[in-house]
């Protein structure tokens, strides 16, 4: 674990104690998250981590673990990257959030889940239309004396 450069104090028992930073490589991420740096190295590009950079070293904090996990998360569920940035956005305004970013928020989600009700249904379709499919080739390759 690394300690960043600006460490708080807090006082435990009526002394002072540093408070420590966990900080991240972007190995670290990588393989926290299994993917690979240039994955980490794109979403950055995109402006959805912003890493501390000392040289050519970059410094990853817990916000930007967190924003990673909101990505890929964002990603397996189909959203954009613009979506994706919406919403991290949002998350990083959270605490002050107003009425307009959460109701933004709740209609992404509900249009996704949307979406996914769609596909669901698709998926089911698809499975009863293979179903049928199967049955009758083995009704045909039994007609045929073929187990």
């Amino acid at each position: 674990m690394r300690i960043s450069k600006a460490e708080a104090t807090d006082s435990v028992n009526g002394s002072s104690l540093p408070r420590q930073r966990r900080t991240y490589s972007i190995g670290e991420l990588a393989r926290m998250f299994e993917v690979t740096p240039r994955t980490i190295r794109f979403y950055e590009q995109e402006g959805l981590l912003a890493p501390e950079r000392r040289g050519q070293t970059r410094i990853y904090h817990e916000k930007d673990r967190v924003r990673l996990k909101l990505t890929l998360r964002g990603k397996r569920l189909g959203f954009s990257l613009a979506e994706i940035r919406e919403v991290i956005e949002m998350y990083d305004a959270m605490p002050d959030g107003n009425a307009r970013q959460l109701k933004r928020l709740l209609e992404i989600l509900a249009d996704k889940r949307s979406n996914m009700e769609r596909q669901l249904e698709d998926i089911r379709l698809m499975q009863r239309e293979l179903d049928d499919v199967e049955m009758r080739a083995r009704e045909v390759l039994e007609r045929l004396g073929q187990p």
